[in-house]
């Protein structure tokens, strides 16, 4: 399996989202001398299957072959969402729909694009096997299959964060804790003049809670 380094990718995400290790990435890849430096453009050889200029070569939009470039999960559950996301920060959600480099329903208008993206880094990391565009199904769909809430300091990257009231309904991923202990997140965020989404940090505001993967 063949996976194309993009920008913002780093060495230990790429192996949480393959379910590896650094140091078997390493050693699958000689040309990597120093884990904390890889390059945007370049491949890195996954499993042994072929390998830069091999006969694996490059899968679909995000490098990866077989399920994925369908927008199918992987199978593995080993993939962590937040740290698929945050590839794409800084994209506006209307490009990202059409690019086909992730699951995305690009008929969503791209105001309203939060459950599209969320679900999307979802079955790309394997977590789910299916897709919606509601909040309100993410959040009866993920906790039927066993998704809980937890607090916090018991959440995981990945888990996803819920956002729904009288007034407002959103959803983004928990991305782990800063410096200072504070909860970061990244979703399709109405962040553009227009109203439209871009991808970004933050997005969660008053009442929300997260849910958990079974694990």
């Amino acid at each position: 399996m063949i996976h194309n380094i993009i920008r913002g990718d780093t060495l230990s995400e790429i192996a949480l989202r393959y379910g590896t290790s650094i140091e078997r990435l390493m050693s699958l890849n000689a040309q990597i001398k120093d884990p904390d430096l890889i390059y945007a453009g370049r491949t890195l050889n996954i499993e042994g299957r072929g390998g830069p200029g091999g006969s694996g070569g490059p899968g679909g939009p995000s490098g990866v072959e077989g399920p994925e470039k369908t927008g199918r999960p992987s199978g593995t559950g080993n993939g962590n969402a937040a740290a698929i996301a945050k590839q794409y920060i800084g994209r506006d959600a209307s490009d990202l729909k059409r690019s086909g480099e992730l699951p995305m329903n690009p008929n969503v208008p791209s105001n309203v694009c939060c459950a599209n993206f969320v679900t999307a880094c979802l079955q790309k990391a394997g977590a789910i096997d299916w897709h919606t565009d509601s909040v309100r199904v993410l959040r009866d769909k993920l906790q039927a299959e066993g998704w809980q809430r937890v607090d916090v300091s018991q959440a995981k990257p990945g888990d996803v964060v819920i956002m729904q009231n009288s007034r407002q309904s959103h959803t983004v991923l928990f991305a782990g804790l800063d410096g200072n202990g504070r909860p970061q997140f990244i979703g399709s965020n109405n962040r553009n003049a227009d109203g439209t989404q871009e991808i970004s940090w933050g997005g969660a505001s008053g009442d929300w809670y997260i849910l958990s993967r079974p694990r």
